[in-house]
């Protein structure tokens, strides 16, 4: 395993915005503390009763500039709400003032309520994701360029910082569904994959397609690929499950909620997105422990995740480390300390 990062964007029940950021930064500093790999920011817009955190080139910035050697990334920033042009500026920026430790997951959310609020056709998103890649690929060359396409167009504009990353700092994109598995693969772009929607032995058939469209295509190597997890550690595997089990499964009946509730098309039909809402109201507490999740010992712990390791051909995990915002901080903590110096280094 080559990477092992917290993914930070829950907001803890009953958390003011003061709480948020101030426990954000306790954590960073922590995993900095402790040798993690990285830290990965969410970005979630006008759902403050799940996370706040709106701005995540921001706060990456903020830490950046209080971290000497952990990576900072976006999984994933959504790009089709803003301009290319000024996201490319921002991006460079932050490459800079990172010291090159800057990694740029992009996607287009699963949800089209952010779309709805900014005045931004959901219908679209696809098509600006991958246009807007265009554009910020050309402008982080530092040179005048044009680009007219059907979403954006671009004359003569020079975009200055060049990304002290060259070519430019390293792209993500997140893989949702099975078309945009072997979309990212023909591209040469590395990925994203979560559980919140969809079974670990699901999700092994679609990185195999990712895979073989990667080296259909005559990609270099394999496509890399990070699994986002919820992940939390005790001392014995009942401390871990009764310690996590109430959050736990709270976490995926609220994400039943979001889907029942969601408005417009998203990347799913409405009966396609009510089923899955359907399914996520129901699993029972073994299936997500065998499909989604991964809670236990540290023995146990790393037993499984080189499980996954093999089985998704993972080069990274990215650690939500509070599924549902219902584990005390101490607790949560201690977790993380867990993964920090008894699991992660098993694993690398």
């Amino acid at each position: 395993m080559r990477h092992i990062g917290l993914f930070l964007e829950e907001l803890r029940e009953g958390a003011t915005d003061v709480d948020f950021f101030q426990e954000l930064m306790e954590t960073v500093d922590a995993a900095e503390q402790w040798g993690l790999d990285g830290i990965w920011l969410g970005e979630i817009h006008f759902l403050p009763t799940r996370s706040i955190l709106c701005s995540p080139l921001t706060i990456a910035a903020a830490i950046a500039t209080r971290t000497r050697r952990m990576c900072v990334g976006t999984a994933v920033h959504v790009t089709p709400l803003r301009n290319p042009l000024s996201i490319a500026e921002d991006v460079a920026t932050l490459d800079h003032l990172s010291g090159g430790r800057f990694e740029f997951g992009i996607g287009r959310s699963g949800s089209p309520r952010s779309y709805n609020a900014l005045g931004v056709p959901y219908e679209e998103s696809q098509g600006r994701l991958m246009e807007g890649l265009e554009v910020m690929r050309e402008a982080w060359k530092g040179k005048p360029f044009n680009f007219h396409g059907t979403y954006y167009d671009v004359d003569n504009a020079v975009v200055r910082p060049v990304p002290l990353q060259q070519p430019h700092p390293p792209v993500r994109i997140a893989a949702l569904n099975p078309h945009s598995f072997t979309r990212a693969a023909e591209l040469g772009l590395h990925i994203f994959v979560g559980l919140r929607g969809t079974d670990i032995s699901v999700l092994r058939g679609h990185i195999e397609s990712y895979q073989a469209t990667w080296r259909a295509a005559g990609h270099r190597g394999e496509g890399s690929v990070y699994l986002r997890i919820p992940l939390y550690a005790a001392a014995t595997d009942t401390e871990a499950l009764e310690e996590s089990r109430d959050t736990v499964v709270y976490y995926f009946r609220r994400q039943s909620q979001l889907a029942r509730t969601g408005t417009g098309s998203g990347t799913v039909t409405t009966e396609e997105r009510l089923a899955q809402a359907d399914v996520l109201a129901t699993l029972p507490l073994e299936h997500i422990l065998r499909e989604r999740v991964v809670i236990g010992s540290p023995d146990s712990l790393v037993k499984r995740l080189r499980e996954l390791q093999d089985q998704l051909h993972l080069d990274g995990v990215i650690v939500e480390p509070n599924p549902g915002g219902g584990i005390p901080l101490p607790k949560m903590m201690k977790s993380l300390e867990l993964l920090a110096r008894e699991i992660a280094p098993a694993l690398w």
